[in-house]
């Protein structure tokens, strides 16, 4: 499956979802001009993995598919579709897939833990909470 690689700007996010080596991240900021067209290609990306997992269901698993989100910051229309991101996830993961979510956020950002724990108990299943320490 093609890899799709968004290198980040500074208003949008950098974006890896690199199913070959395992890699799935988006990490920065998150405030592109065009929202919905930004993350269009992101979550047809994820909609093309899920059929790929459907098809292979009986052969050898892999490791957990691991998602990484660390955001330094998004706004409300991002968050529209980071949610739907995930909610696509806990899809892929209701039907079995070992899909888990690592939401990134820096240890004095009680706000980005907040959103992370809404989006986890909104989607229906639990992320993996890793602190960053901040120098």
């Amino acid at each position: 499956m093609k890899k799709l690689i968004i290198e980040s700007t500074s208003n949008s996010p950098k974006v890896i979802l690199d199913s070959v080596n395992n890699l799935f991240e988006i990490s920065g900021e998150s405030r592109p001009e065009n929202v919905s067209k930004f993350y269009k290609p992101i979550l047809e990306w994820l909609d093309k993995f899920g059929m790929k997992l459907s098809e292979q269901k009986n052969s050898n698993k892999k490791a957990p598919y691991e998602f990484n989100f660390n955001f330094e910051y998004f706004n409300s229309s991002s968050a529209k579709f980071i949610l739907d991101f995930c909610k696509k996830l806990g899809k892929l993961r209701s039907e079995g897939n070992d899909i888990v979510v690592k939401w990134h956020y820096e240890e004095d950002d009680e706000d980005m833990l907040e959103v992370g724990k809404e989006m986890s108990r909104m989607v229906k299943f639990s992320f993996e909470y890793v602190e960053i320490e901040v120098e």
